[in-house]
């Protein structure tokens, strides 16, 4: 989202991060809102901007994503409700990342089980596909495993060079 709004102006990105800009003004030593009549236009430029911001927003979202922000009065407001949407709270990341760190160090090639068989059942578990991919799955390892270049000194993949020729897959 910022890649696409910070190159129309930096400053809606400005009032989606930090919220509106309300023009202030001293009243017996404290600041108060300063009425609408009395805000000068570049006052009501940057105030223009988180209302220019609620509408980019909305027009980049799905069904589903507008109808959580559209009772939103302030672009701030939708950008925090779709940042926990998408990216979860700090603790959800942070579980996130340790399940993922965890799921690494316990990956173990298991007994009896060949570096094909292996590579292909890290490739269904990665991408969550049903096992009966695993015939697809076997044949794409062993297309990147023959065409990999295992021997750099003679610059020739596996089958190249036991068999003098690169290997016909037919998928």
């Amino acid at each position: 989202m910022r890649i696409f709004i910070v190159p129309i102006d930096c400053s809606i990105w400005d009032a989606i991060v930090n919220g509106p800009y309300v023009p202030k003004m001293l009243v017996d030593n404290v600041y108060v809102d300063k009425p609408l009549c009395d805000w000068f236009d570049v006052e009501s430029k940057k105030a223009q901007y988180d209302s220019i911001a609620k509408s980019i927003i909305t027009s980049l979202l799905n069904l589903d994503e507008f109808f959580r922000v559209s009772q939103c009065t302030l672009a701030k407001e939708m950008w925090n409700i779709l940042e926990v949407m998408h990216e979860g709270t700090s603790d959800v990341k942070r579980a996130r990342k340790h399940a993922l760190i965890q799921e690494y160090e316990l990956f173990r090639m298991k007994s009896r089980e060949t570096i094909v068989e292996e590579l292909a059942r890290t490739l269904l578990n990665g991408s969550k596909l049903p096992k009966y991919f695993w015939a697809n799955a076997i044949n794409i390892v062993c297309y990147v495993l023959n065409h990999a270049l295992i021997i750099t000194i003679l610059k020739k993949t596996p089958c190249e060079f036991y068999k003098g020729r690169n290997p016909i897959l037919v998928i």
